[in-house]
């Protein structure tokens, strides 16, 4: 849908709350009722109703009445709202054209108060050419139900995250400034991508600039998944900058040699095509000491170290579990092997609870002698260990007396169990069945009829 901010000024605060009263029912709703959005916008005399038919003119919402009356955000009423708060922030005063077109994104020029231009992104998944967001993406995680919207605020998130992390660590990436919902407001490259460009002066320079990013981004934990000419930017003096984040995941993904192999591969090929560039010549420049690198000059996944930093465990990439972050920790600490035998420790606990949470009703016995009578108990013991060497008919005798009054303890616990039972029941109201309706009339009831004038009489 074409982003036009034509119609933005023409918004009342009327029209951006029932928005916004939109936005917040469709956290439960994928439809929100009329009647619902009519409740928390809280506008006087009906005028809720107004401002719908209003916003649907502009697309802004869209109704559907299939199986009951009720609107939802389109991706120009959300952008509308994520504009909205960045201009009320002051982070720019204007939009301008349309720079960039992607498979899950929009970007546009926008102008500071000062003058300076800015870049913003806008998340759109959900289009016709790119779906399969659960199976490529791992914005879902667990979830069975989603909302593009809310997706593409996911996807915002996690790119910003990304962005100011990288940013921090030196990393050749634009400077973010800001993000709401599913919009990110980042520096404007001055370059073209790397597929624009015909001719470099130095493609062994870049070349070899760009493959030390990739190995660089795996030595701080995170591979990019999608590394290729479309989200390198290049400008005049050939400095690189990389975009595009959402997809990165860890080094310790089940898949990460493969993404790895694969930004590799991509770097490699472009390269060849474009520019001829014969890689055995750059192998020959390389020292025979150089490792890392296979035979045919890509850098080695197995042989990569991660020795700069953990940045998949600071911002939760896709592929970095507890259970790595928990190793991690032991291994900082250096309590590793304290650690495993608690573990194993920890392991046999849970496996006697379970193992005891099948007994009868004879280990609480059990238990409650060990409460109530503890100090018999011991005092009992230390006879038994001092008459130890007795005679085996006074042993038998004091099983059988155990048994008995085990069986007597069993019982005793029972008829508890039944008298509390029994008063938790007294409390409870008795809940008539749903179908206790359909038999006014019938047989049941006229039993009950009939029995209650025997009693009378």
């Amino acid at each position: 849908m074409k982003l036009d901010v034509d119609v933005l000024r023409y918004l009342s605060k009327d029209d951006f709350r029932v928005l916004t009263a939109v936005e917040l029912g469709m956290r439960n709703h994928e439809i929100v009722p009329t009647e619902l959005i009519d409740r928390i916008a809280r506008l006087k005399h009906g005028g809720t109703y107004k401002v719908l038919k209003y916003l649907l003119k502009h697309k802004l919402l869209h109704h559907d009445n299939s199986k009951y009356d009720g609107f939802r955000l389109t991706y120009l009423g959300y952008d509308f709202l994520a504009i909205k708060t960045m201009v009320n922030k002051g982070v720019f005063v204007a939009v301008g054209r349309q720079i960039g077109v992607g498979k899950e994104s929009d970007i546009f020029e926008v102008a500071c108060e000062d003058g300076t231009v800015l870049a913003m992104k806008l998340h759109r998944l959900g289009r016709v050419s790119f779906r399969a967001v659960k199976s490529k993406r791992d914005y879902l995680r667990h979830r069975s139900s989603y909302n593009w919207l809310y997706l593409s605020r996911l996807a915002a998130l996690k790119e910003f995250a990304f962005m100011k992390a990288l940013e921090t660590h030196g990393f050749p990436v634009p400077n973010a400034v800001e993000h709401n919902r599913h919009c990110v407001v980042m520096s404007l490259i001055q370059g073209y991508p790397l597929v624009q460009v015909r001719q470099l002066q130095n493609p062994e320079i870049v070349f070899e600039t760009i493959i030390g990013i990739v190995v660089r981004l795996a030595e701080h934990g995170l591979i990019h998944c999608d590394f290729n000419e479309f989200n390198i930017m290049i400008d005049d003096d050939e400095k690189i900058t990389m975009i595009d984040f959402p997809q990165m995941v860890s080094v310790s993904h089940r898949n990460a040699q493969m993404y790895f192999d694969r930004d590799v591969e991509c770097i490699f090929k472009f390269f060849r095509k474009r520019f001829n560039l014969s890689f055995q010549e750059s192998l020959d420049d390389i020292d025979s000491s150089d490792e890392g690198r296979d035979e045919s000059g890509k850098p080695c996944f197995s042989v990569i170290e991660r020795s700069a930093g953990f940045l998949d465990r600071e911002l939760a990439a896709s592929g970095f579990t507890r259970k790595d972050e928990e190793d991690i920790q032991r291994f900082i600490e250096g309590g590793a092997e304290s650690d495993t035998n608690s573990d194993s420790e920890g392991v046999d606990l849970v496996e006697d609870l379970n193992e005891a949470d099948k007994i009868d009703g004879d280990s609480s016995h059990l238990l409650e002698l060990d409460e109530g009578h503890g100090s018999q108990g011991k005092e009992e013991s230390s006879e038994e260990c001092e008459n130890s060497g007795s005679g085996k008919e006074d042993a038998s005798d004091k099983k059988e007396s155990d048994m008995e009054n085990e069986a007597e303890f069993v019982k005793s616990l029972s008829k508890q169990r039944r008298r509390a039972i029994a008063v938790a029941h007294r409390g409870r109201k008795t809940l008539a069945s749903r179908n206790s309706y359909k038999d006014k009339g019938g047989r049941s009831s006229h039993n009950s009829k009939i029995q209650k004038q025997l009693s009378s009489w």
